[in-house]
């Protein structure tokens, strides 16, 4: 994984973003372990790390609607007529996740090797704005230690 090479062709775009850009959030969740002699805790244990990534697709490609409604498919009905259908009971759907932002000279990419879409924001069909398919990607721990992978030229993070 580099910074200059161009996406594998077995990643899939998902298109246009809304305008809010990609939020990330990082959080952890730790124990405290208190000892009779002491008023503060003596020892914190990390308990839980959670990482997600929220934005919203402004396209309605196959890959985004198919995301946003897990284990559904499309077919076609005929012409140019296509078809929806959305399960009622989908699994789970896992996919790594990968994003490029650059900010000047200064170019970054976050993967999530194994992530999946845990929360998804009310559809809103009106006059006079797009569709926007907001959704939340958690990511999960995989077999290495890491969460995700953040690459970055930036000359700041030089030691």
């Amino acid at each position: 994984m580099d910074l200059d090479s161009a996406w594998d062709a077995a990643w899939t775009d998902l298109g246009f973003m809304s305008d809010d850009g990609v939020s990330m959030e990082y959080s952890t969740d730790v124990e405290d372990i208190n000892a009779w002699q002491s008023l503060s805790p003596v020892r914190r244990v990390l308990t839980s790390v959670d990482m997600t990534l929220g934005f919203t697709a402004i396209e309605l490609k196959a890959r985004t609607i198919t995301a946003y409604f897990p284990g559904s498919t499309i077919s076609l009905v005929s012409g140019a007529i296509q078809r929806l259908d959305i399960p009622a009971a989908p699994g789970p759907q896992e996919f790594a996740f990968g994003l490029e932002w650059i900010d000047g000279d200064i170019k970054n990419r976050l993967v999530v090797a194994r992530g999946e879409i845990t929360a998804r924001e009310s559809l809103s069909l009106g006059r006079s704005s797009a569709v926007g398919l907001g959704m939340t990607v958690s990511a999960y721990a995989s077999s290495a230690p890491e969460i995700a992978t953040w690459l970055s030229n930036d000359p700041a993070w030089a030691a």
